[in-house]
């Protein structure tokens, strides 16, 4: 390495200018004041000598000091710098002046006492004293010198040499002292100038830490120089005659210093202090550029602060040179080698956000951001911008949501997203290049961050998931526990994504109109998320479409956005314009003039079809209320309400799993297993989805939502226009052109779908809520049973779920904490419309028995489930009751109208429901399945019928079917299976075999416990509604039907045929044969005090007989049900066995006999029973009985035949037919009777 010459400092005062007094703040004034107030001497101070005096002559530019260098063994040599020699002299003679006779040649000797008379002659007049604080500096300097000098004794020879030359290098310097000081006054106007130049000098070192001055450490001052600097060789060797810094060459120093690769290799100490100092080292030598301006930028910042007015200028000056070399830096970093300037550039945020100190960091960008933008040459900030969002990109790829290095990114791109030019660039740099393909929205910036969730990455794939692993192992508290720490961060999540795009909209109309473009487009290219055959493509699905996460994500950051105007009373709601939904596709201009973001809406379903005069009167522009709730709406759509439907499946193969992994362990199968790590990794899923969509936060916020959806959809039900809101009354008012034909149906979908899903798995909520239930209530109230503002029946059989959501639970435990302050059951007691709402329940109720959709038979028992709880808690609350009485007593006064009740198609349907689940429903072998199959379809051919195929309600198929009940048929089947295993029949099987049989085993469990519930709830409600509604089931119109359906229930459930149903376990099932017995029983004792009842129950030739009775009564005694209850029943059961004499069978025999052989055109089309009223249909023209076809109308107002519409008094009487009916009728009897005489 080559050795470097070390030249003298700038001037001689370097040597001893921090020793000068410092003249007081007050006295100097102005700039001093931003000084810091440490307590040292604040660096620029004017300077003065000893009493106050001041340098005593000017000092030239160009003056040098000797720098004394001592070789290996102590010998000391003069080292003369390249130029000026008569300077050398001068400050030679000038040290030696000071010194006094003490500084000498090392050969020199003086003793003690003559050095200390000498300095104190000597110093007081020298002018050179100034150069010290104070005599006794000058004393110490001198005592030194004398001291270096006797620690290393020079060698006889080199002694007396070295003597010559410092003798000879002092005489040199008197004798041309006179030229140095007419050099020094013709270089400097004042020293004023002089103090000003060091003070640059020290100023350029410490902002920059480099250097031009290679002189010996311990001839420069410590006061403000700083510890370590790189030295710029190569630029001091082309400045030959100046060593100092200023500021018409700082800026090449800058650039020099910016050139050097190893920067660290440059380094000189500034200080004599022999400890190692890594902090100024590393200062000094950092490599990376941009951290480098960035220090220098802080340095020039405290500088500004502390430098007198005077050095202002120059200090601002140096802290504009970072500024411009950073942008430099970005512009053109191909000049900078080896340096990644970009890589830089995003580390040097994070540090400054894990540091604590982004504002220092912001500022600097800021600044630079600015000059940039002023740059006519500077178009775009994309050059700069791009290659550190791809960095970004591929960070924040890697990371996971509990990280928190994630949200050090995140602030990054919010602090961009604050940055208008860097935010134009950002919204373009996140459009796909196919805005089409709805996955690449999850490859841009904005997408990553958006994909990233604790729900698994790959579905189905639980390897490398870092949450919830083996949860069987876990303890309940400790899935809590980590479930809130997902939460916790989910919230802090969801805050920062929300912020960004708050950032983006409200920055400018270019980035506004850009980000909702982006958020249209994205939704568009992602619809088919919400088909029914992405659910069953998995694969090609995730090949498509963007991620559950992402729009879980993306949800919870637009419900964010909506909070502002989703209160129920807040006056923007009802901004809210329908019509941008029936909006065509509009060009770039037009969605940014009308700000018209969406895309495809026009093809949704709406709650109502529009009327054919109805036009759309499209706003010239939508307000952003508008265009958020759309947006978020349908995202919702998209993401939670499919999420919402995964849970529920995983939730169902769980419980199937958990059930085949507990027998597996009791029977020490071989694949208990297998099923243990099916159920773990299913458990894991289930978990991480669970956790993802229950952030408390988030759920609030939809809460808020959907709520104000509810207030907004029932103020444009009743047709209000303004922005104020309108009472809710009763009737409601006719619907005409009504604002509902533009509203999607997913907005009501989503509604229900979010409290159906708070219900399963978040039900706190709804109770902590309780007081913003009441605007639930009214929308399910107003849309429930009404179909001319909601056509979709499966919709508004969904809002019967919504309802069993807000109802208080029937089993729910009082909570002291809770309920005094939020309680469902106050609110939905107290409901002002509650007649209404119990009317359009039961409305719906009928509606839904023909959708019209190829499976309504088997939705419709789903749909009614959550209905019969409603009912009963409804019918335990007065006000509630009390309607539901009405509608029967007006059922009961109209029960010839040409339309029949609501209330009466009610019960009609009631007990359909229950013939189906409990009655003889079907055969397992032959005919009956095929029935089966076409009842539920609707369809039967009746036997014998010419006229083939029609359509008949599922009441008159049950009439004539035969075979077990439903429940019955299942739990069969499930005690044949159990028996087989039981005996080791399944143990020969193959694996396949075994695994079938397994299957078949669990389905007919999951049917029969579905049906066994179902009937349990049918049953009991026809129990407590028979408690107080009574005329209308003793009406010769239902009273038949509802007596066979409780004598056949009685005959499987107490007689001989009961011992089929003995299953390994009941309750696994829902099987309540005890809790049967004892409704049927309720209902024949709350039936059997009136009038003709009795008298009817023995009509029932098929299942009464006075022993089901008595069996009936042994069970109720076994069950030990009170006392008062069995003598009840058996006081009704003598009542109706005196009703039923012996010869009652005999003869209901013979009348079958009778008409066993009458003609095809006497006998029903659909009962093949004999007509007694045949009536003429008025569209197929089709003769059946009377009685026949108003049980149909009850359930379906069509006829039976071609599906036209039907009501009763459009039936005409085929009088000329009943004529020939009944006169054969009397010819048959007359033969049976003259038969009887002959015999």
């Amino acid at each position: 390495m080559m050795t470097q010459v070390r030249r003298a400092p700038l001037t001689l005062c370097v040597a001893r200018l921090t020793a000068w007094e410092v003249v007081k703040p007050s006295r100097l004034g102005g700039p001093t004041e931003r000084r810091a107030a440490s307590g040292g001497r604040a660096r620029g101070a004017r300077l003065q000598g000893p009493g106050g005096s001041r340098l005593p002559s000017p000092l030239p530019r160009n003056l040098r000091t000797l720098a004394v260098a001592r070789g290996p063994l102590g010998a000391r040599a003069a080292v003369r710098p390249r130029k000026a020699p008569a300077c050398w002299e001068a400050a030679a003679a000038a040290a030696s002046v000071v010194a006094g006779p003490g500084w000498r040649s090392s050969g020199a000797e003086m003793t003690d006492q003559e050095n200390n008379n000498s300095s104190s002659s000597s110093l007081s007049s020298n002018p050179f004293a100034a150069l010290f604080g104070s005599v006794a500096d000058a004393k110490q300097f001198a005592a030194i010198q004398k001291q270096q000098q006797q620690l290393r004794p020079p060698a006889a020879e080199e002694t007396s040499a070295s003597q010559d030359d410092s003798d000879n290098s002092v005489s040199e310097s008197l004798d041309d002292c006179d030229y140095s000081l007419a050099e020094i006054s013709r270089s400097f106007r004042s020293q004023q100038e002089l103090c000003e130049q060091l003070n640059i000098n020290h100023m350029i070192q410490r902002i920059f830490l480099i250097t031009l001055d290679n002189s010996d450490p311990s001839l420069k001052s410590g006061n403000g120089i700083p510890a370590r600097c790189v030295y710029l060789e190569e630029m001091a060797a082309d400045l030959e005659d100046q060593d100092w810094l200023d500021m018409e060459n700082v800026e090449q120093a800058l650039f020099t210093r910016l050139l050097l690769s190893e920067p660290g290799n440059h380094l000189i100490p500034m200080t004599s202090t022999s400890i190692q100092n890594l902090s100024a080292e590393r200062d000094a030598g950092e490599k990376h550029v941009l951290r480098y301006l960035f220090a220098c930028f802080q340095r020039a910042k405290e500088e500004i602060t502390k430098v007198p007015e005077n050095l202002l200028p120059f200090a601002v000056r140096c802290r504009n040179l970072t500024i411009s070399n950073t942008r430099t830096v970005l512009l053109t970093p191909e000049i900078y080698v080896n340096q990644n300037v970009y890589e830089q550039l995003v580390d040097l945020m994070l540090e400054g956000l894990r540091g604590a100190h982004f504002e220092d960091v912001t500022e600097f960008l800021e600044e630079v951001i600015e000059i940039m933008a002023l740059d006519e040459e500077v178009r775009t900030f994309e050059e700069v911008m791009v290659p550190v969002f791809d960095i970004l990109l591929g960070r924040i790829r890697e990371l996971h949501l509990c990280q928190i290095l994630l949200y050090s990114y995140l602030d990054m791109l919010l602090y961009f997203t604050r940055q208008k030019e860097i935010a134009k660039v950002f919204v373009e740099y996140i459009q796909p290049k196919d805005p089409d393909n709805g996955q690449l929205y999850q490859k841009t910036l904005l997408g990553t961050v958006l994909s990233i969730s604790c729900l698994l990455q790959t579905p189905g794939v639980v390897e490398n998931h870092g949450y919830f692993l083996n949860p069987s192992r876990s303890s309940p508290q400790e899935i809590k526990v980590q479930e809130s720490n997902i939460h916790q961060f989910m919230a802090q999540f969801h805050e920062k994504i929300y912020q960004m795009l708050k950032n983006l909209l409200q920055l400018s109309p270019q980035t506004k109109h850009r980000i909702l473009s982006w958020l249209g487009n994205c939704l568009h290219a992602n619809a088919g998320r919400s088909k029914i055959w992405a659910n069953q493509m998995p694969e090609l699905f995730l090949q498509m479409y963007a991620s559950d996460a992402f729009f879980l994500n993306l949800g919870a950051a637009l419900l964010r956005l909506c909070q502002p105007f989703c209160k129920p009373r807040s006056p923007r709601l009802l901004t809210f314009d329908p019509t941008y939904c029936a909006l065509k596709e509009l060009n770039e201009e037009e969605q940014k003039s009308k700000n018209v973001h969406m895309k495809g809406l026009e093809k949704e379903t709406c709650l109502i079809p529009m009327e054919t005069d109805q036009e759309p009167k499209f706003a010239p522009s939508y307000n952003l209320v508008t265009e958020n709730l759309v947006l978020t709406q349908y995202t919702l759509h998209l993401g939670f309400h499919r999420l919402h439907d995964q849970m529920i499946k995983i939730n169902q193969s769980l419980h199937r799993l958990q059930v085949a992994w507990r027998e597996a362990q009791q029977s020490s199968s071989p694949t208990a297993d297998s099923l243990r790590e099916q159920f773990e990794r299913l458990m894991t899923i289930y978990l991480s989805t669970k956790a993802a969509m229950t952030e408390p936060q988030m759920l609030q916020n939809c809460l808020h939502l959907q709520v104000s959806m509810a207030v907004l959809l029932v103020q444009l039900a009743i047709g209000n226009r303004g922005t104020e809101l309108v009472d809710l009354t009763f009737p409601l008012p006719g619907v005409k052109n009504s604002r509902l034909a533009y509203v999607p149906e997913f907005f009501a979908d989503n509604l229900g779908d979010f409290f159906i899903f708070l219900r399963r798995f978040a039900d706190d909520l709804l109770e902590t809520s309780a007081d913003s239930l009441e605007h639930v209530l009214h929308f399910v109230t107003v849309f429930t049973g009404d179909v001319d503002r909601m056509k979709n029946p499966h919709l508004r059989a969904k809002l019967a779920e919504v309802l069993e959501a807000v109802m208080p639970h029937l089993d729910q435990a009082q909570s002291p904490l809770v309920s005094n302050v939020f309680h469902r059951k106050r609110v939905f007691c107290s409901y002002p419309h509650a007649a209404y709402l119990a009317e359009a329940l039961i409305k719906v109720f009928v509606d839904i028995e023909f959708t019209g959709d190829p499976h309504q038979f088997e939705q419709k028992f789903n749909y009614r489930r959550p209905m019969y709880p409603i009912l009963r808690y409804m019918w335990g609350t007065d006000s509630y009751r009390e309607s539901i009485k009405a509608l029967a007593d007006d059922a009961s006064a109209n029960l010839e109208a040409t339309t029949a009740p609501l209330f009466l198609r009610f019960l009609n349907l009631l007990m359909n429901d229950a013939i189906f689940l409990l009655d003889e429903a079907i055969q397992v072998e032959g005919k009956g399945w095929q029935a089966r199959e076409r009842s539920q379809h609707g369809e039967l051919a009746a036997p014998g019928s010419r006229w083939g195929v029609v359509t008949l309600p599922l009441c008159l198929v049950l009439e004539r079917r035969a075979g077990p009940p439903e429940w019955h048929q299942y739990l069969s089947k499930i005690k044949i299976q159990q028996s087989e295993k039981d005996r080791g029949e399944w143990e020969g099987l193959s694996p396949e075999a075994r695994r079938e049989k397994e299957a078949s085993l669990q389905t007919f469990g999951q049917l029969a416990r579905f049906h066994n519930i179902m009937s349990n709830e049918t049953i009991g409600t026809l129990a407590f509604l028979t408690s107080e509604i009574k005329s209308l089931f003793v009406h010769p119109f239902l009273a038949e039907r509802i007596i066979s359906m409780l004598n056949y229930f009685l005959q499987h459930l107490v007689g001989p045929k009961m011992g089929a149903l003995k299953v390994k376990d009941f309750s696994e099932f829902d099987f309540k044969p005890q809790q049967l017995v004892s409704d049927i029983c309720t209902i024949y004792l709350n039936l059997g005090d009136e009038e003709n009842f009795c008298a009817t129950v023995p009509k029932d030739g098929r299942s009464y007989s006075p022993t089901l009775f008595a069996q009936t009564v042994r069970v109720l005694k076994k069950i030990n049900k009170p006392g008062n209850m069995i003598m009840a029943f058996s006081t009704l059961a003598e009542q109706i066995k005196a009703c039923f004499p012996q010869s009652l069978a005999d003869r209901q025999q013979q009348e079958e006999e009778t008409y066993a052989d009458a003609c095809d055109e006497f006998l029903d089309p659909i009962m093949s029973t004999l007509m007694m009223d045949p009536v003429l249909l008025p569209s197929s023209r089709v003769t059946v009985d009377r009685s026949t076809i108003a049980r149909h109308l009850l359930s379906d107002q069509t006829d039976p035949f071609n599906r036209s519409p039907l009501t009763m008094d459009q039936v005409r009487p085929n009088t000329t037919l009943k004529e020939r009916i009944h006169q054969w009728l009397a010819e048959r009897k007359k033969e049976k009777e003259q038969l009887g005489g002959v015999l």
